[in-house]
């Protein structure tokens, strides 16, 4: 498909409901991916269960995720039948870092470079090997880089005019994820029992105090970031 091809199914698309694009994500993508890690992204799994199709699931493990967030994979899998894949980052670059600058070296020089190791490169290297894939990005998530995400795209942030990318919660709100959830017995992490919504690595996610965005929880020290870690980075550029 080219740019043009992705236009036109855009704009068939952006009316449909999530599942409609899921299933028609899966039926035209063999081997779409589904990439794993908070609420919005169970919601499309639990929907792609019921496409009876098939399609793959991975999920990127930092080393500094909660214990609650490993359990709430595990979980998943269970729940689901399912495999998920895991991409780790490369050890050496890891050693490296935490070598030359400690533990905690993005409370002084910003997060970008622990999440370029831990996440952004295991994310380039699974997608290397795919055409499409499927995220949970809504257009409330995060208005200052999410609010104008298509429900589908060539992804602007890996390989240009290769790589296609589902959106299909775009329109959706969080009440509307948390509807499903609850309605569908969906399993959820439970640090959102605790205040916890847009749920990170430990040392760089806290809970949100009632009226504050749920993305004030993460990397909390840079007041004027972006509030992205790389994954898709490509939506600062569209902006």
């Amino acid at each position: 498909m080219d740019k043009e091809d992705i236009k036109r199914l855009n704009n068939d698309l952006m009316l449909k409901e999530p599942y409609e694009i899921i299933s028609y994500a899966i039926k035209n993508f063999p081997g779409i991916n589904i990439s794993f890690s908070g609420a919005e992204d169970v919601v499309l799994i639990d929907m792609a269960i019921r496409t009876n199709s098939d399609f793959n699931v991975f999920t990127l493990d930092t080393g500094r995720l909660h214990p609650e967030t490993y359990r709430f994979l595990d979980r998943v899998r269970e729940h689901y039948g399912i495999k998920i894949d895991v991409m780790f980052p490369r050890y050496t670059e890891v050693e490296r870092l935490a070598s030359d600058k400690g533990f905690f070296s993005f409370y002084k020089d910003s997060h970008n470079e622990c999440c370029r190791i831990r996440k952004v490169e295991p994310l380039k290297r699974r997608l290397s090997g795919i055409n499409a894939w499927i995220t949970g990005q809504r257009h409330d998530q995060n208005p200052g880089t999410r609010a104008n995400i298509p429900i589908v795209q060539m992804d602007p942030t890996f390989f240009d005019d290769r790589l296609v990318k589902f959106n299909p919660l775009a329109n959706w709100t969080l009440k509307q994820v948390w509807l499903y959830i609850l309605e569908n017995k969906v399993p959820y992490n439970e640090l959102h029992d605790r205040g916890y919504i847009s749920i990170g690595c430990e040392p760089c996610t806290k809970s949100i105090n009632p009226g504050e965005h749920e993305r004030d929880g993460r990397w909390w020290w840079e007041s004027n970031a972006k509030k992205e870690c790389g994954l898709h980075f490509g939506n600062i550029k569209q902006i």
